[in-house]
């Protein structure tokens, strides 16, 4: 934790913002503009995989930042199960769909990284010093 300056600076965060932008775009096509529920909840929890990472890297503790990487981790498997419904609706097509999943996968393959490495850094973070 302590190389990185800002979340900004967080290779997972930079994915996750990237990913926030793609759903914003699928946000905007017919079918999905009108399915105002299912738009929200995929905003949303795309959104929360980039939100939590910036909570919990500016909390500055390691365990904190830990317990919100998780909740970031899971905010990307339930974006990826909003994505199979958007698909399963016809809203996006295979393409699409594959990779957008696949972003998430990635996504979450890096956040998992970050904690293992936290896990292991013996790391408490800046408020414990």
């Amino acid at each position: 934790m302590s190389t990185w300056k800002s979340f900004e600076d967080i290779e997972a965060w930079q994915l996750a913002r990237s990913f926030c932008q793609d759903i914003y775009n699928i946000m905007q096509y017919d079918g999905l503009k009108t399915d105002y529920a299912l738009k929200d909840q995929i905003n949303r929890s795309s959104g929360s995989i980039m939100d939590n990472i910036a909570e919990g890297f500016d909390r500055d503790g390691t365990k904190e930042f830990i317990n919100f990487l998780s909740i970031s981790k899971g905010s990307a498997g339930e974006a990826r199960s909003q994505l199979h419904r958007i698909f399963d609706r016809k809203y996006i097509p295979n393409k699409e769909h594959q990779i957008l999943s696949d972003k998430t996968h990635e996504i979450a393959n890096k956040i998992g990284a970050l904690i293992a490495y936290l896990k292991k850094s013996g790391y408490r973070g800046t408020k414990f010093k």
